[in-house]
């Protein structure tokens, strides 16, 4: 046998096993997107049938009366995400940037434990905390208790993502800043920080999508409402507690509103994301 010979063989046996990897990779691949395509094909096709503008503009209607719709969740879903993005998302990021740039310092460790066991904590425990803060001291449910929770529940989200983006960033990059004599700060904030704006954005979004779904701790903080929104500190409806409400009634009216809830709400997060990845895009671009 030549060596021409047994060459051919071992790249022939290469070929095959290649091509046998490469289909086991895209078969894999497969089976992980076929559940996410058949649950928003599920939600969308039975969620689309109650989808008009009075889903968006009235509010529910009793059990018997026909028509109806779930605006003040969609409206109490936006104004509970706001206010807990608000107050978390800077928080989350100041923490993320000081465990990246910071990390040698005696504080770090502690923090970073902290954000840790806080993104391992349940969420209802979370709404548990934000009930005995807010809740129980006002006598009352309240947007500002919701968003409370919401918003414990995003800062280990964002700081983690912060974290690692601003790992990513060369050392030298830093020094650089250091020896043309910026003052630190500038070089974390104008150099550090704003070259990962694209990574830490992305965190944010997940964080956002997460907390868009919450129920638990909204069932102990937010409550519900039947009405508009009357300010920070009434009860507010929102989405998630409200599917939940309806998905288990035995009425279809109300069975079909959960299912539109579910599909907006599905729609809503698909449609920041995919905005926030054209406003990066262009950005770059």
């Amino acid at each position: 046998m030549t060596f021409q010979d047994v060459y051919a063989k071992l790249d022939a046996r290469r070929t095959i096993v290649n091509r046998l990897m490469l289909g086991l990779l895209g078969l894999a691949s497969l089976v992980a997107i076929l559940p996410l395509v058949f649950v928003l094909y599920y939600v969308v096709h039975r969620g689309i049938q109650g989808l008009n503008l009075s889903f968006f503009t009235q509010l529910p209607k009793p059990v018997g009366e026909t028509g109806g719709g779930l605006g003040n969740a969609v409206l109490g879903t936006l104004v509970l995400v706001g206010l807990g993005s608000a107050v978390g998302v800077p928080i989350g990021i100041a923490s993320g940037v000081f465990l990246s740039e910071f990390k040698r310092s005696r504080f770090a460790p502690w923090l970073r434990s902290a954000v840790e066991l806080l993104a391992g904590v349940p969420s209802i425990i979370l709404g548990i905390f934000a009930y005995a803060v807010l809740v129980v001291p006002l006598h009352g449910f309240s947007a500002a208790a919701g968003a409370l929770a919401l918003a414990i529940i995003l800062i280990p989200t964002v700081a983690k993502t912060t974290e690692e983006v601003l790992k990513l960033v060369p050392d030298h990059i830093r020094e650089a800043g250091l020896g043309l004599g910026l003052p630190r700060w500038k070089v974390i904030l104008r150099i550090v920080v704003y070259g990962s704006r694209s990574g830490i954005l992305t965190g944010v979004m997940l964080g956002v999508a997460r907390i868009s779904g919450e129920s638990a701790p909204l069932l102990f903080t937010a409550l519900n409402s039947q009405y508009w929104p009357r300010g920070l500190l009434a009860p507010i409806s929102s989405l998630p507690v409200q599917i939940y409400t309806y998905a288990i009634s035995p009425f279809d009216d109300w069975t079909q509103l959960a299912w539109t809830g579910s599909m907006v709400l599905v729609l809503f997060v698909l449609v920041a994301n995919l905005l926030m990845r054209a406003i990066l895009g262009g950005k770059k671009a």
